[in-house]
């Protein structure tokens, strides 16, 4: 006998949403009144790959193409709440991928002039439409994470959505005097944090904020050092 075809109903995004937000990012250290309304907002289904929109609200970070994740909601929440955007400041995201960081930010602080810089054409596609809707103020740039974009500099705050081993050398000095790099950096024998970087007249300050099991970004990842040992 045939089996009955059993359908079931689409998922309800905007609760879903809601419940992410009460139930991971109010329970995350997050007090910021604008990322917690702008999380309730900003439709994170729309930045995932269609095949995997049933997981958009999953406590966890999403795998996507070659490599990259979209970074999980509480860390992008923290990042956030350390990064403190204000009205008026100039603001570089690296590594923008699917737009969702981007957008938050651009919801949660009004007055920003941010730009977005993505090197993947899919990913960024997504993050386009994303913003096209929920931030069109956001200019977005392809090219090279490592390189930044430095006609546009200084600015303010840089975010970086994705662990490095150390912030590329442009990128720090694309950043203000006085102003702020934050970034989950994942030492060699260590473990991730979400740091604040600052320039000084020596070089750079870091300051690590919270523990954050944040990938590294493939592209920013050092190559393999050439060792005589592995040809022994």
């Amino acid at each position: 006998m045939k089996q009955p075809v059993i359908e079931y109903p689409p998922l309800d995004y905007e609760a879903a949403r809601q419940r992410m937000v009460d139930a991971q990012i109010r329970h995350a250290q997050v007090n910021d009144p604008r990322i917690i309304a702008a999380m309730r907002r900003v439709p994170r289904e729309l930045a995932v790959p269609e095949s995997m929109r049933e997981f958009a609200y999953a406590d966890q970070s999403l795998p996507l193409p070659d490599g990259r994740v979209l970074t999980e909601p509480r860390v992008a929440a923290r990042m956030l709440q350390v990064a403190a955007p204000q009205e008026g400041e100039r603001v570089l995201l690296v590594a923008a991928g699917t737009g969702y960081l981007v957008t938050l930010a651009s919801a949660m602080q009004e007055g920003l002039r941010i730009d977005a810089l993505e090197s993947d054409a899919a990913l960024a596609a997504i993050g386009r439409s994303l913003c096209q809707t929920f931030a069109p103020e956001v200019t977005w740039h392809a090219g090279p994470l490592s390189a930044g974009v430095p006609g546009n500099a200084p600015y303010d705050l840089i975010l970086i959505d994705g662990a490095v081993r150390t912030i590329p050398p442009a990128l720090v000095a694309q950043c203000a005097p006085d102003g702020r790099i934050v970034a989950p950096i994942w030492p060699v024998d260590g473990v991730p944090s979400v740091c604040i970087v600052q320039p000084t007249a020596d070089g750079t300050a870091t300051r690590a904020i919270f523990d954050a099991n944040v990938p590294l970004l493939p592209e920013l990842a050092p190559a393999p050092a050439f060792s005589f040992d592995a040809y022994a």
